[in-house]
């Protein structure tokens, strides 16, 4: 059993304290999800099981957990480990290896079991993931998504009790999704402990034992499974969440007729000289001035394209035409800006404000300043100014990135993932500003698993698949029927309709 008893804890160098009398009982083999908007205190809770907070993250704090008998404030954080698994919502994060076996192996060799049942181990959280074309790779090939699954692996591999997932899904397609889910319910039959925090509902609510929602660092309201099922979705879009069926949207912008276009001409690109290639496409025209969503499968190419699209990969080959202009990688360098999937890379600066300014022209500081402030208002950071960039949260951080990429004001402008992590409200406010972008006759990319944000504001689809294009076509009726084809697995089927 898990309990949590009258906590309340504070950040340091926070004014706003993320739980407040936080009370929780958790009853072995039962399955909890925690939801509510960014900044509830969802994370914080997770952290409070697996120990990160006190022992990693410190502050102001008062009340009791303990976990299975333990009490997480007087406890080694190594021998928390070993009864609590644990998968972060950046999976950077809790790696130690440079290969995927290696990773997945890690937690037990550190534990210093014996060979036969690390190799046991291994075998069967591989079989149980369906990781086999994971196995023996490096960590630093693999897309977000994958590495998400390598960290579930780790964790799963330890054979915990409990289980603390924050935002498991947030790079995951749906295929993916659907193998995390069944992970998830494999825990369940096997009478584990499973607490969940995440903004993406549909998979998991279905399978929860208990819901709680959480606002302001406070227990708003607990459901049954039935309970929750069965809230009106307006209610839920008032309650700051994610759609229960985000599948079935209609699409709410029109694609526009546009004589301007972008010419993709022998875009190649593969990690090895020789070898296969990530991105194959040798003819691709796109219109300019729409907001392009992107999908595919994880580790199908997209990210990739992406990279050679803006020109950050310099070993990639092809070139593009804009307004008749050939445009090489160098050139594509200067009029485009990537949002990448891991933010953390392209935070530099002290504080929010300046990460914004750095991306501007700073001829006019005054006015650069204003314009920032603007931008951060847009994206609800206003109050984070004067914060370090990697003190914010996830989403935060995502959106930080978000800022900067309006702020450099490029022709072309590529989100990766943009709502990874992101509460319903956020992902508005994120959709809001492509929009604006778009007026402004930007040519925007979001490569993206989150069908509430592709419905939201694109106007255009692209499938990649296998490093090509297998389709793509405006936003309308059978561009609806295919993305729906693609999210119920029916890819193959998509694609046949497409040609």
């Amino acid at each position: 059993m898990i309990q949590i008893e009258n906590v309340s804890f504070q950040y340091n160098n926070s004014e706003k304290g993320a739980l407040k009398d936080v009370s929780i009982s958790v009853d072995k083999g039962e399955c909890v999800l925690l939801c509510g908007a960014s900044g509830c205190g969802k994370t914080t809770i997770t952290r409070l099981i697996n120990g990160l907070i006190p022992h990693f993250y410190e502050g102001e704090y008062s009340g009791n957990v303990s976990v299975y008998g333990m009490n997480v404030q007087s406890e080694e954080l190594y021998n928390i480990s070993k009864k609590v698994g644990s998968v972060f919502q950046n999976p950077r994060s809790q790696f130690f290896c440079m290969d995927t076996t290696s990773e997945v192996a890690f937690g037990c060799e550190n534990m210093g079991l014996p060979v036969q049942e690390m190799l046991a181990r291994l075998e069967n959280t591989t079989k149980c993931l369906k990781l086999e074309n994971l196995l023996g790779r490096s960590l630093f090939a693999l897309s977000g998504g994958e590495k998400q699954k390598i960290a579930c692996a780790s964790a799963d591999a330890i054979c915990p009790n409990t289980f603390v997932l924050d935002e498991p899904s947030s790079n995951l397609d749906i295929s993916s999704i659907k193998d995390l889910t069944e992970v998830i319910r494999q825990w369940q039959s096997e009478n584990k402990t499973v607490i969940v925090a995440e903004h993406r509902l549909y998979y998991l609510a279905p399978y929860a034992d208990r819901i709680i929602y959480m606002k302001r660092g406070e227990i708003c309201n607990e459901y049954t499974r039935e309970e929750f099922l069965g809230l009106d979705p307006k209610e839920l879009k008032k309650m700051g969440l994610r759609a229960l069926n985000p599948f079935d949207l209609m699409p709410e912008k029109k694609p526009e007729a546009n004589e301007k276009s972008l010419q993709i001409d022998n875009f190649w690109f593969s990690y090895e000289k020789r070898g296969y290639p990530i991105v194959n496409i040798p003819d691709l025209t796109l219109p300019q001035g729409e907001i392009i969503g992107i999908i595919g499968d994880n580790g199908a190419g997209k990210s990739s394209f992406a990279r050679c699209l803006c020109g950050l990969d310099k070993s990639s080959k092809g070139t593009l035409k804009l307004n008749g202009n050939a445009l090489n990688a160098k050139k594509r360098r200067h009029i485009s800006y990537m949002v990448m999937q891991d933010v953390n890379h392209q935070l530099f600066t002290e504080d929010v404000l300046d990460e914004l300014l750095l991306s501007m022209g700073g001829e006019d500081e005054k006015a650069d300043t204003a314009r920032a402030k603007e931008i951060l208002n847009s994206l609800d950071l206003l109050d984070k100014v004067k914060l370090h960039p990697m003190s914010l949260s996830g989403g935060e951080k995502q959106r930080v990135a978000i800022g900067s990429a309006i702020a450099s004001d490029k022709k072309i402008l590529i989100f990766d993932e943009p709502t990874s992590g992101l509460d319903y409200r956020h992902m508005l406010e994120v959709s809001d500003n492509l929009n604006r972008l778009k007026e402004m006759g930007k040519s925007l990319f979001l490569i993206t698993h989150d069908p509430e944000l592709i419905y939201k504001c694109c106007t255009y689809l692209l499938f990649i698949q296998g490093s090509k294009v297998l389709w793509h076509r405006p936003m309308d009726g059978e561009a609806v029927k295919l993305l729906r084809a693609f999210f119920s697995h029916e890819q193959e089927t998509g694609a046949v309709n497409a040609s």
